[in-house]
């Protein structure tokens, strides 16, 4: 019988293409563009639609919570189909499913809308890691996934600005109709310029069930989250209830290959930097708006002018990191990252009444720094060392552990700050905590990152280029 191997012949590109590699942090950007723009039209909606600010909550858990429970199931499908066929597929239904949110007729047509195209983003993060890192060659990894850390980011923090802006312009269903022609753009670049290469098969059976048990674990997670960062830290309780569900997954064939990829020498350490680095980034961003306008006084415009110092410092940074990661070393970047990062939150810890805004905004840009210094590097870590036929779930696991990141930190913050009966001490406990994030981190990687081999040395160097997909027989 006769193999054939798909798109795993497919040898290194002779050329960078550039062109992909922005493509895909243009789907970053689109997908974290449609949590942070879609709380500012909260209000609308509910106005629209005659309903509570309880009921239109679940405008933005309708996507969160499907774009979470797909994910690591995702990975494992797109281990075996075509990655341009799934790029079309993935990039047209999120974008059909967007304009038939802005089309919503009630609230309830919307969550389903939303619904859809979470489960479309979840998938999207998983590929977005595989097309990444085979779109240029080896020795340029980590600066391809330093761009599309850096692009991918500028969603989540101007979605308030540009969110305020559509609803103003043309009413909350702008927001869904926006990433039309962003969707058309990479559609086009995908078709230009990856192979027709693979299948598009349908996702298995037991794969629908994974999907099923870790909607209901990481809903639960995002529940309790959500809810102790909005209405208390007792809230949390309700996380536990992810554990029985979790414990089931553990049992079914399908998380096989999850858990191989956590066996994997050099594929924890980067994944626990991934989560670390999200809680402290999440930690950070939810109490400097808090401080500046509670304890500084100043209007909500003038806080989120003063806290672009972090985006500004990670878009910076970032290129940086990727070069040098890929001339110097992508484990002593991540490091240096991991440290500056940790430095900056630490510096953040006394939130002086007395401080100007200017004191925090450099405190804040030092932090957005270190984060835009390990973030790219760390990502082309995870994905040198895992096995070519596990990209897909580990491009999964890493955007799995990064939301559960920014899920985890709000709930910490609101935690520490309560403690305190809401008290400026509270926000630096939990400044506190997310230094403490960073040193963690930091441990993890000095006992992971000298074995992740081959990644630890310039990308240039002793790279491993597994394969695309598995062999097919």
């Amino acid at each position: 019988m006769m193999c054939s191997s798909g798109e795993d012949e497919v040898p290194q590109p002779a050329r960078d293409r550039w062109p992909l590699v922005a493509a895909m942090g243009l789907v970053v950007f689109m997908a974290t563009l449609d949590t942070s723009a879609v709380a500012v039209a909260l209000p609308a909606m509910e106005r629209d639609f005659g309903v509570r600010t309880a009921a239109t909550q679940w405008v933005v858990l309708g996507y969160l919570l499907p774009l979470v429970a797909v994910t690591l199931p995702a990975g494992r499908w797109l281990d075996r189909v075509g990655a341009r066929p799934a790029l079309v597929a993935l990039v047209g239904g999120f974008t059909l499913a967007g304009l038939a949110a802005g089309a919503a007729p009630g609230l309830a047509w919307l969550v389903a809308a939303r619904v859809v195209q979470g489960a479309f983003a979840g998938t999207l993060f998983a590929l977005i890691p595989l097309i990444t890192t085979r779109a240029v060659r080896s020795g340029r990894v980590a600066r391809a996934t330093s761009l599309v850390m850096t692009l991918g980011p500028l969603g989540a923090v101007s979605g308030p600005a540009l969110g305020g802006l559509i609803v103003q312009a043309w009413g909350w269903p702008g927001i869904f109709y926006v990433n039309g022609p962003l969707g058309v753009l990479v559609v086009a670049v995908a078709l230009a310029q990856l192979a027709p290469a693979g299948p598009l098969r349908p996702p298995t059976r037991d794969l629908l069930a994974e999907c099923a048990v870790l909607a209901v674990a990481t809903g639960s997670l995002l529940l309790g989250f959500s809810l102790a960062a909005g209405r208390g830290p007792g809230w949390l309780a309700l996380s536990l209830a992810a554990a029985p569900p979790l414990l089931l997954w553990t049992r079914m064939d399908a998380s096989r290959p999850a858990r191989a990829l956590v066996r994997t020498p050099g594929v924890t350490g980067p994944l626990l930097l991934v989560l670390l680095n999200a809680v402290a980034v999440a930690l950070v961003e939810f109490l400097a708006p808090f401080y500046l306008q509670r304890e500084l006084g100043l209007s909500a415009a003038a806080a989120g002018t003063a806290i672009l110092a972090f985006p500004a410092g990670m878009m910076l940074a970032g290129p940086l990191g990727g070069l040098l990661a890929d001339r110097w070393s992508a484990s002593r970047t991540v490091g240096l990252g991991v440290l500056v990062g940790g430095l900056g939150a630490a510096l953040m810890i006394p939130l002086d009444p007395a401080w100007s805004p200017a004191d925090l905004s450099w405190r804040l840009a030092v932090t957005g720094a270190g984060t835009g210094l390990s973030t790219g590097p760390n990502f082309a870590m995870l994905m040198l060392n895992a096995p070519g036929e596990a990209h897909g779930t580990a491009g999964a696991a890493q955007s799995l552990a990064r939301q559960l990141g920014f899920s985890l930190g709000p709930a910490l913050a609101t935690t520490a700050w309560a403690l305190s009966g809401y008290a400026l001490s509270g926000m630096r406990g939990g400044m506190a905590l997310a230094a403490a994030a960073s040193v963690v981190a930091l441990l993890v990687h000095w006992r992971t990152g000298r074995s992740s081999s081959p990644a630890a040395a310039p990308a240039d160097r002793r790279v491993r280029r597994p394969p695309v997909s598995p062999k097919r027989c």
